[in-house]
Parts: C-alpha cells; structure tokens; sequence
C-alpha cells in the first residue's frame, strides 16, 4: 500500500481526487435529471442548476485560497503532533472517522452558532433536493471558521496533504445522499451510514426535523449524540425563513447582512455581540 500511496502523494492526492470526482458529479446529475423527467417528477431547472454551479465554483475559489493561506499553520501544529502515525489501512481508516466526527461538530456549530450559520444558510436556502444542491455552498466558509475543525488532525499526527484529501473525500460521498431519487437503503447501512433519507430530513424546514441528522459519512454520531430523527413525513425543503431571489449575491451574504443589522441595534455591548455566537433564532431579552 505505502508504494502506491507515496506515487499518489508525490502528484497530489486532492487534485488526483476532484479531477476524478467532477467528471463523475455531473454524470450523475445528468442521469439524475433524465430519470426524473422521464418519471414526471422534475426537479432541475435551468436556473437553479446554473445558480448551484455558480456558488460551486465561488466556493471552490475562496476554498483554494483558504488551504493555500492556511496550510502553514497545519504544518506548524504538525510539527507538534502528538503520535507519528505511519501510512497504513487502519491510520487511513482511522483518519477517516477522526474526521467525519470533527466534521460532525462543524456542522452542528454551522446550525447553533449565527457567525457560521450566516456560510451555512447558502446551502440550505434551496426548496429542492436534488444532486445538484449538493453544489449549492458559500464562498464565507474560511470566514466563519470550518478549517478550525481540522486542526485537531494535524495536532494527532496526520499530515496536511491527507487531511486535505479526507475532507475532500467526505465532501464527495455528501454529493450522493443529495437526492429523493433513493428512498431507503438496506436497514444496516442506514443504521451506520449517512444516507439520503437521513439527509432529506436535515434539509427540511419541518418543525420536527430542524436541527436533526448533522452527520457527513456516518450517522452514529447523531445517534450517540441525540440530534438523529427518522424520515417520518414528507419533506419541505427551504430555510425557516424563505428568501426568494435568484440573485447569487443574496444568497451568500443575506444571512450577514441581518446579523450585522441585528448586532448594530442599541442595547447592551454583551447582548449585541451575542448575536454572533448565540444560535440563529436567539433574541434579545434586554434592549
């Protein structure tokens, strides 16, 4: 394994990965659409897929700016790391669940904390669920602070390039569980697994679905952790409060522009400033 391994690490795996994967994603999204045209069930649209490609391709930009800033700093907590930890199928595997569990907290905080809800809500302002709205991501990532939740990686023992690579990877196996096409999966791989049901209920506005089903590859962690619920009724898609517009720009920055709004009233320093790290739906008690 260290052999091929290393000729993979010598070209770069993350870029090996993604020239592999986008070839694959818009196969898919491709069949995606004839299949539900052919159904009757048609959820893509000029417009909104072009929309998702758009804030794809801004996210992708400002994420290549980020990993290129940052990697020093992952570097540098590396060189402090804790265990060295040598190239094997156990560390991979291991390196994989590490990170889907730091990866389940960030997107627990992304739902309770507003700063990194204001990245967070672009993904989920879309009122469909289909493959595409996998792409449906902000550029204000960086910003709000998701790379913070790798950084216990590095710290562990394992290097940049392949926290890179598993974040990249897990960010792929989340593009397929982006569909109603794929009701239910065999009962033993829903109990381990991420899966479109499980993932149709984060999407939805529901009452008894917000807040729910938070993981990336592995839904143990939502049930170890009490924020798992079934897929029990049907599914509407959107954000609590629906934004309608077609205008990328809004779509990445509304969310920002409210909390600066709401930060900026009068009233108490503390209670302002809470606004940035209370969840999205908090309110002042005080004015």
């Amino acid at each position: 394994m260290a052999s091929w391994w290393t000729q993979l690490n010598e070209i770069g795996l993350e870029k090996v990965f993604l020239l592999l994967m986008g070839p694959i994603f818009a196969a898919c999204m491709t069949f995606e659409a004839w299949w539900l045209n052919r159904r009757r069930q048609q959820t893509y649209t000029v417009q909104g897929t072009s929309i998702n490609i758009s804030l794809a391709l801004s996210h992708a930009v400002a994420d290549g700016i980020a990993w290129a800033l940052l990697v020093g700093l992952f570097d540098l907590i590396y060189q402090h790391r804790l265990f060295d930890i040598a190239i094997t199928w156990w560390s991979v595997v291991g390196l994989l669940v590490a990170q889907d569990f730091c990866y389940y907290w960030f997107h627990r905080a992304s739902h309770r904390v507003r700063w990194m809800w204001a990245s967070h809500v672009t993904h989920h302002s879309g009122q469909t669920m289909n493959l595409a709205t996998a792409l449906r991501q902000s550029p204000t990532y960086p910003i709000s602070g998701m790379w913070v939740f790798w950084l216990p990686l590095a710290w562990l023992g394992f290097e940049t390039r392949h926290v890179i690579l598993v974040v990249a990877v897990s960010l792929a196996y989340q593009f397929f569980v982006h569909t109603e096409s794929v009701r239910k999966l065999p009962r033993w791989f829903e109990a381990i697994f991420n899966t479109p049901s499980h993932h149709r209920v984060h999407h939805a506005r529901n009452t008894q679905y917000l807040d729910r089903n938070y993981a990336g590859v592995l839904i143990i962690w939502d049930k170890l952790f009490g924020s798992f619920v079934p897929e029990d009724a049907p599914c509407d898609y959107g954000i609590v409060k629906q934004i309608h517009t077609g205008n990328p720009l809004v779509m990445m920055f509304h969310e920002w522009q409210a909390m600066g709004r709401d930060a900026m009233k009068p009233g108490p320093l503390w209670q302002r400033l809470k606004h940035l790290w209370a969840p999205p739906d908090w309110e002042r008690t005080e004015r």
